[in-house]
């Protein structure tokens, strides 16, 4: 009998040694350790051999059982490694990975299209005195613009906020980029070029296309014998590079204290092409930015002389800028944070 145990370990130990999957490894356990294995009909035979017989033949016996569990335990654990191997080759979950804002896209590409025309970028200050914000910018006292209702006005004394308040008037939460145009002209001679990004505050009541917080993009060259024909050229040259080169511009007069002349700037409706559509209100155009010559009291007031210098300035909403371009209707959309909305402009 001792041979018969020598062979059935052998052979359980070649067959679950070969064993592939955990499926043939449990009946492999049925086979040599079930009910009707050859280990339990042996166990079967013990009752009738002599007394001396019974004692080895039970301990060898015990001692398989033993050896064919090891076995099984064994091979198992190999099973275990395969499985906590890592596939390489298996498709990864999709990793959410963190984009640029589609506000700071544009406000880059606006940036670069006129670093490329020769302008310098100068970021301002977003807390600003009243008068780089508007007396220096030709805006009257009377002007409604610097009303309580129309600008954020803040609680800081005049002497604790960066020694700079020309005019001892009130700090505030600049309402427009144009007081970087002041601040560099008071610090700088002509020639200058300069685009100046950043973010603007006024008390609007939020819809579809007003936030109380947007972006603008101030922009101005200062310069010995420059006229409006320069203005145009230059813009005209942005709006190909921003839009498409089937762009159409318009300019139509208008009045802002800064400027003189001052115009607002239309582009042909790329959405219906000029035909008229609900975007355009059936005009064809839509309105993008205003721009002009500026003022001599605006020169004057940042100690350039009017007679020598004379320069163009524009200002354009890059939020505004961002929803013709992409066709979104709803400036709202920019600050909810829904990525089924952001995650469009992954490749912008």
């Amino acid at each position: 009998m001792e041979e018969q145990l020598k062979k059935i370990e052998n052979e359980a130990q070649q067959e679950i040694a070969q064993a592939e999957s955990r499926e043939r490894l449990e009946q492999l356990k049925v086979k040599y350790l079930g009910r009707k294995s050859m280990v339990t009909r042996l166990f079967t035979k013990i009752p009738v051999l002599e007394r001396e017989e019974k004692a080895k033949i039970g301990k060898a016996l015990n001692l398989l059982k033993q050896r064919i569990n090891f076995f099984l335990e064994e091979r198992a654990k190999n099973f275990e490694k395969k499985e906590e191997r890592i596939d390489l080759t298996f498709p990864p979950e999709k990793i959410n990975r963190g984009i640029k804002h589609i506000l700071a896209c544009v406000d880059e590409n606006i940036c670069e299209i006129f670093k490329n025309l020769g302008f310098m970028i100068v970021e301002g200050r977003e807390i600003e005195d009243e008068w780089h914000n508007f007396t220096a910018l030709n805006i009257p006292l009377e002007h409604p613009s610097r009303d309580v209702f129309d600008t954020f006005y803040l609680d800081l004394p005049v002497s604790d906020y960066g020694g700079e308040n020309k005019g001892g008037g009130k700090y505030l939460l600049r309402s427009h980029t144009s007081p970087s145009q002041i601040r560099v002209m008071e610090k700088r001679k002509p020639p200058l070029a300069v685009i100046s990004p950043g973010r603007v505050y006024r008390p609007d009541k939020v819809d579809a296309s007003h936030s109380f917080m947007f972006y603008q993009i101030e922009g101005f060259c200062v310069d010995k014998n420059i006229n409006f024909s320069h203005l145009k050229g230059v813009l005209f040259s942005f709006a190909k590079s921003f839009f498409s080169e089937d762009v159409k511009l318009r300019f139509r007069p208008h009045f802002f204290p800064f400027t003189e002349p001052s115009a607002e700037v239309d582009i042909s409706c790329m959405i219906c092409k000029g035909r008229g559509c609900s975007v355009c209100s059936q005009s064809g155009w839509v309105e993008v930015l205003g721009c002009g010559m500026i003022h001599p009291e605006v020169l004057e007031a940042c100690g350039i002389d009017f007679d020598r210098y004379q320069g163009f300035a524009f200002g354009m909403g890059v939020d505004r800028m961002a929803m013709l371009k992409y066709r979104i209707n709803d400036i709202r959309l920019f600050y909810e944070n829904d990525l089924r909305f952001l995650e469009q402009f992954y490749e912008v």
